[in-house]
C-alpha cells in the first residue's frame, strides 16, 4: 500500500505570518505538535510553509517520506 492511500485526510489549519508575529509562536506550535495536528504557514494569502511535529516527521521519515521529498 503506497504512503498517499494510508495518510488520513483531514483538513488542514492555517495560519498567516501576522499569527507568528504578534507573540502566538510558541503557543502554535505546543498546540500543534499536542494536537499531531499539521498546519499551513500563509505569506499574503499564499503558502510558504507547513508545521508539524517533530514526532510526526519522524514517523513520515520512517514510513519511506523521504522519495516523496524529493519531487
Amino acid at each position: 500500500m503506497e504512503i498517499e492511500d494510508r495518510v488520513q485526510t483531514q483538513p488542514m489549519e492555517f495560519y498567516n505570518m501576522s499569527d507568528f508575529l504578534q507573540g502566538q509562536s510558541s503557543k502554535l506550535i505546543t498546540r500543534l505538535s499536542e494536537d499531531e495536528k499539521i498546519a499551513f504557514v500563509l505569506k499574503n494569502g499564499k503558502p510558504v510553509a507547513i508545521l508539524m511535529s517533530n514526532d510526526r516527521y519522524e514517523r513520515l521519515l520512517k514510513a519511506g517520506i523521504r522519495r516523496f521529498a524529493k519531487l
